[in-house]
């Protein structure tokens, strides 16, 4: 990436790198696209800031805060999320500040509701337990039976763009489908899948629970001791949304307890996850680096996602991807 133009309005990207095919939007548009690096500290974004006074920022990595959003003010008019979730942005600041939010809405979906997939089959099949007892010498073809898929009961938290893909793919095993989510429309689940009245009537039944849910002040901290105690013994947690969605302590005494027998684990209440987290090494956990978006398909679809918003906005448009505006800020005489 070219070194910004001092002439040009900025767009600064908060992480590493972005896809090329969004900064070709971006510079096609008329805004140089300077980066972070990974994962930026406060400190480092507002150095970033005083540099480059950007216009927008295209949020990937880090927080996004009021101290953030004034250092940039007034040029400041936008913030692009990188991605569906947006719990690393400071909504009610954002919104008290008149700016504008938005989001990928939907563009990374079929990418993660695959990776939890391919976490529920692998943990179903016991294949981490496996492969680790083949490089140990082992060969436990008489021995050891996994499960079968079909008829398993899967439970969902969340119905929405990610989730209701799982339930496709699900049923396509012959899984047992059934979902919680409050924020649908009264009536039957618009796919496969029986809908659950409340939390506890869905954990119950759930061999498998697959999270798809934001985080916000109702969800934090949902998945719990209590919650947890609740799935049947040797229930599978796979977690593809946000970290602190689930008590991660809890999770451990469960799993230690064998009441969890495996948790497929992409997101973390702290990312990076700490080298020392009992997560990375514990031998019922599956975790993987919050990568379930980072295929060709889902990165390039966030980040163009991201980048045709910030170009919407900033010429006074709403963006043309469904449900991209979570706050409108100057755009709401034109919503």
């Amino acid at each position: 990436m070219s070194q910004p133009d001092a002439a040009k309005p900025v767009v600064l990207v908060t992480a590493a790198k972005l896809a090329p095919e969004a900064v070709a939007i971006l510079e096609a548009a008329g805004y140089a696209v300077p980066c972070t690096s990974g994962y930026p500290s406060e400190v480092e974004l507002l150095a970033a800031i005083a540099e480059h006074r950007p216009v927008a920022l295209l949020h990937r990595q880090g927080i996004i805060n009021g101290t953030v959003m004034d250092a940039a003010a007034p040029a400041l008019r936008v913030i692009a999320r990188h991605g569906a979730g947006v719990d690393g942005i400071d909504l009610s600041a954002a919104e008290a500040r008149g700016l504008t939010v938005t989001r990928a809405a939907g563009a990374n979906s079929r990418s993660v509701a695959e990776h939890a997939m391919a976490l529920m089959l692998s943990l179903l099949k016991d294949l981490p337990s496996v492969a680790s007892g083949m490089r140990e010498g082992l060969w436990e073809k008489t021995s050891r039976m996994t499960r079968d898929v079909e008829g398993v009961s899967l439970g969902l938290v969340g119905y929405g763009a990610i989730g209701s893909k799982v339930a496709r793919f699900a049923d396509a095993f012959g899984m047992r489908i059934a979902a919680y989510d409050p924020l649908l429309p009264a009536g039957p689940l618009p796919g496969p899948g029986d809908r659950a009245a409340d939390l506890t009537t869905l954990l119950a039944r759930s061999e498998v629970l697959s999270l798809h849910c934001p985080l916000d002040a109702t969800t934090r901290g949902m998945i719990g001791a209590a919650e947890l105690a609740v799935l049947p013994r040797g229930a599978i947690l796979v977690h593809t949304a946000r970290g602190g969605i689930v008590d991660e302590a809890a999770l451990l005494a469960a799993l230690d307890s064998g009441h969890i027998a495996w948790a497929g684990l992409d997101v973390f209440a702290k990312e990076p996850l700490d080298t020392a987290s009992p997560l990375r090494g514990h031998p019922r956990v599956l975790p993987t680096p919050h990568l379930a978006a980072n295929t060709p398909l889902g990165a390039v679809g966030m980040s163009t996602g991201a980048a045709e918003s910030i170009v919407a906005v900033l010429a006074g448009r709403l963006p043309a991807l469904p449900g991209a505006v979570v706050i409108p800020g100057g755009l709401r005489a034109a919503a």
